[in-house]
């Protein structure tokens, strides 16, 4: 019986356009090393989800080391991770705990007892390589160093099977070397290997069993495969240039590849160190044609633009265009207050002095009188010549003001009338 058995397995998801997983058929052997390929999108961490029981299906039937996931209780959902180790693209690593810490405390959550601890922890940070680094914080490590700590916390336990979500994917060529030989070394000791990559290099290399997925389908299950990502890439340009390339390698079959599991690494290796890219300088265009950003916008006319810069003031914020709308709009104004209401040049100077009031201060001048005669000149000047200004009218009639003289006689008219009384 097949260590790991899906049976028409499909999962929907309620706000999804399309099937996650549409009936997916697959058996994985004890001991196996699996690659899941496909596009972002295609289903590969759903399915490491439902295996691992953090999604369940929505219809189908799972079997994992004997645990039917569609009929076991959440209780029991603990005990069965017991078995299988998960390794995170991002490495999920405790910032507060030490590399003995993290990987001692997968040990303490589920009961192990501190003898053992102390005996398992050593052998197997000896084993990812990281003997040295114990007492070390995970920000004090590379990012190869975190997702080693990330591996031996998932393997401390010696687990039946390893789920590996994009562990390369946040690593250089050089450093995702020495992750897939930590991960080749944990296949060769029994445990089955499930790992979802993007990597060409890593899966041409390692001639491991692929499984690609496009659109929630198993499209593709070679026991000794290779992987094309333009195969099944959506743009049709990219498809068409992959095909021009020829770009698709030559399945192996088992009868024609006698070499042992570590020769998977030896190619892998060579094709890192000998300066091979794999194929996706050749599938996509490169990168100064892709870019958009960075070479500036396009100006159909520098020189209005060139304007446009030019005359920016600082203190009021605004471009040059809105700066000569401005100045346009007070020429208007200064010719409309130039312009007195009556051509007497004294009215004209008080019109002038009402206009500029609110931006003079109040602090007295001894040359106002001279400014003023100089403001009426200047506003005489720009004024076409007037006709001879009209007789000054009449003085208005009404009471006159009473005289000094008067007044003493009429106080003393009404001193004699009250003396009389």
């Amino acid at each position: 019986m097949a260590l790991i058995s899906l049976d028409n397995v499909s999962k929907i998801y309620p706000k999804g356009t399309r099937p996650a997983l549409d009936n997916i058929n697959l058996n994985i052997e004890r001991g196996d090393f699996v690659f899941l390929v496909g596009a972002s999108g295609s289903g590969k961490t759903t399915l490491l989800s439902l295996l691992l029981r953090e999604e369940e299906a929505t219809g189908g039937e799972i079997r994992v080391a004997g645990n039917d996931l569609r009929r076991i209780a959440n209780r029991q959902v603990p005990q069965y991770r017991r078995s299988l180790g998960f390794v995170f693209q991002d490495y999920k690593l405790l910032n507060n705990k030490t590399v003995w810490e993290n990987v001692a405390f997968a040990l303490e959550v589920i009961g192990t007892r501190r003898s053992t601890i102390k005996s398992l922890v050593p052998k197997v940070l000896d084993t990812v390589g990281l003997t040295g680094k114990e007492k070390n914080y995970p920000h004090e490590l590379s990012g190869g160093e975190q997702q080693r700590v990330a591996i031996a916390r998932a393997y401390v336990n010696h687990p039946q099977i390893l789920l590996a979500d994009e562990p390369t994917g946040n690593l250089d060529p050089t450093t995702s070397l020495g992750i897939m030989e930590v991960l080749d070394a944990i296949n060769r000791t029994g445990t089955t290997v499930v790992m979802a990559t993007h990597n060409e290099e890593i899966v041409n290399s390692m001639r491991k069993r692929v499984i690609e997925l496009h659109n929630g389908k198993i499209v593709r299950d070679e026991a000794h495969g290779s992987y094309d990502s333009a195969l099944y890439f959506p743009d049709a340009q990219v498809e068409a240039k992959s095909g021009a390339a020829n770009h698709m390698l030559p399945s192996v079959s088992v009868a024609d590849d006698p070499e042992g599991p570590s020769e998977g690494i030896a190619r892998l290796a060579n094709s890192v160190h000998s300066g091979r890219t794999g194929r996706y300088g050749e599938t996509f265009a490169p990168i100064e044609d892709t870019l958009t950003w960075g070479k500036g916008i396009p100006l159909d006319d520098p020189a209005a633009a060139m304007e446009r810069t030019q005359a920016y003031n600082p203190l009021t914020g605004e471009s040059g265009e809105s700066a000569g709308a401005d100045g346009e709009h007070q020429t208007d104004d200064s010719d409309q207050t130039a312009q007195p209401k009556s051509a007497n040049p004294s009215d004209t100077v008080t019109d002038s002095q009402d206009t500029a009031a609110p931006y003079k201060t109040e602090t007295p001048s001894m040359d106002t009188p001279k400014d003023e005669k100089e403001t009426a000149e200047a506003s005489a000047s720009t004024l076409p010549p007037a006709p001879l200004p009209p007789a000054p009218p009449a003085p208005p009639v009404g009471p006159s003001r009473p005289s000094a003289g008067r007044n003493q006689n009429t106080e003393h008219s009404q001193h004699t009338q009250e003396k009389e009384d």
